[in-house]
């Protein structure tokens, strides 16, 4: 196999035992880009010079004989939206191409000290609002499956990225599915972590996040294979002093046998329903008990998360939104204030607390009486390109991506798994849900359906 097909575990073995190097590992990401991307535009800054600078300082460390690290020559991807030094935070925003970083955010810092190089910077829409990739500045990014389908969005370039093998890991975020809906929409891993697992800041941000996005966002990977997404996130979560939220936690603690999986098709469409009962099928095939439940105030919660993330969002981007985003953006963004009304204080507070009363009920859930939560990434399957752009199609986009709206509410891992493509490249997955800092156990059960699924494999893009 090539080596943009390989896995960041096996290229980092290759590396660390001299079977390749990593300037060769960089060049062969770095070819992989010149081929398929220009089809997708999911890599929309690429520097080779700097990424083959940076595979040479880990080969001189290897003959040096200093220790490598867990990624030592893996070639990454970081989104614009993060802090990368030298490069610009543009959040695909025209006005913000000139705002260089002078330091990498901590996510960017961890891969690096981990022994990552990084080959590119990937895509999103503008201030990362939408579930579809597109900018005035960056242009659009399509779907290396289907073209006339969203690759997703926010990290729709992370997820666009990783599907074609233009590098092992990639990174992204996530505030309302904006890792898991790329992963679904492309047909690779994404996992969103828990609050507190990766640290997070951009010294380039003028003001702090608002609250919403402090307990609501967090960063975490693309990757085609569970085992690479286990291997970034032990990565991106080292700590650090920069984000208060930032908790330790161990990434793996003990599991009681036999899982208990609740299971919620949460009125998907028939395609995306038959992907949950052929996963079903699978966990109760290696001995998982899947039993059908509700989630606990569902709709509640729905509503005080885009109560919260309104409120904050119209106080604070309003204004930056109007002046400096693209025509798509300022519709998806003034649509969804129009339907959402902004709290008052005694509201915002209101709902903030009963936050806490939700998430404890969930935590308590997805502990005493299941271990995980299986149920769709989206209830319909990969939406096509610019669905919101109309207030019909803005509707049915919110409504069937509240299963990833509500995770971020509760500050809980998910993760979207592939299980299939349907005809036309049409990509189908699932989602994994467990209690806060259980991303262990996401991933147990996952490799459990991948194990049925397969691997998946680099692909190259439609025509």
């Amino acid at each position: 196999m090539s080596l943009h097909g390989l896995s960041a575990a096996d290229l980092a073995r290759l590396v660390r035992t001299g079977a390749a190097s990593a300037r060769e590992v960089a060049a062969a990401a770095l070819a992989r880009i010149e081929a398929v991307n220009p089809a997708l535009n999911a890599i929309v800054e690429c520097r080779p010079e700097e990424t083959l600078l940076a595979a040479d300082s880990v080969d001189r460390m290897r003959a040096a004989g200093q220790a490598l690290g867990p990624l030592a020559g893996v070639p990454v991807t970081i989104k614009v939206n993060v802090d990368q030094a030298g490069h610009a935070t543009t959040n695909g925003v025209v006005a913000f191409r000139d705002v260089i970083a002078a330091e990498d955010s901590p996510v960017v810092a961890n891969l690096k000290a981990a022994g990552a190089v990084v080959v590119g910077r990937t895509n999103t829409p503008a201030f990362s609002y939408r579930y579809f990739t597109a900018n005035d500045l960056h242009g659009t990014t399509f779907n290396p499956r289907n073209r006339a389908l969203t690759p997703g969005g926010s990290s729709g370039g992370a997820a666009a990225a990783a599907a074609t093998g233009m590098g092992a890991i990639h990174h992204g975020n996530d505030l309302g599915g904006s890792i898991r809906y790329p992963a679904y929409a492309c047909g690779v891993g994404g996992i969103r972590p828990s609050f507190g697992r990766v640290p997070s800041f951009n010294a380039t941000a003028r003001d702090e996040r608002p609250l919403a996005l402090q307990l609501m966002s967090v960063q975490g990977p693309h990757a085609r294979s569970i085992a690479d997404l286990r291997l970034a996130l032990s990565a991106m979560s080292a700590p650090d002093a920069r984000d208060p939220w930032h908790a330790p936690a161990p990434l793996e603690m003990p599991i009681a046998r036999p899982l208990r999986v609740a299971f919620a098709t949460m009125g998907a469409e028939p395609p995306v329903a038959a992907a949950l009962a052929q996963a079903r099928g699978w966990l109760e095939d290696a001995g998982v008990i899947v039993e059908e439940a509700t989630p606990p105030d569902w709709d509640e919660a729905i509503e005080k998360f885009l109560g919260i993330l309104g409120t904050d969002a119209g106080r604070t981007m309003a204004r930056a939104i109007d002046d400096n985003a693209d025509e798509a953006t300022r519709f998806a963004f003034h649509a969804y204030h129009s339907r959402v009304p902004g709290l008052d204080l005694a509201g915002y507070a209101q709902a903030l607390a009963r936050r806490t009363a939700i998430w404890r009920t969930w935590q308590r859930w997805l502990t005493e009486e299941f271990h995980a939560l299986l149920m769709p990434v989206s209830r319909a399957v990969p939406f096509v390109q610019d669905l919101d752009r109309t207030p019909s199609g803005f509707d049915f986009v919110m409504h069937a991506n509240e299963p990833l709206q509500i995770v971020n509410f509760l500050g809980l891992p998910g993760l979207s798994v592939p299980t299939a493509t349907i005809a036309e490249g049409v990509p189908l997955g699932v989602q994994l849900v467990a209690a806060r800092f259980r991303e262990d156990i996401c991933f147990c059960l996952a490799e459990i359906l991948e194990a049925r699924a397969g691997v998946t494999a680099a692909i190259d893009p439609a025509g």
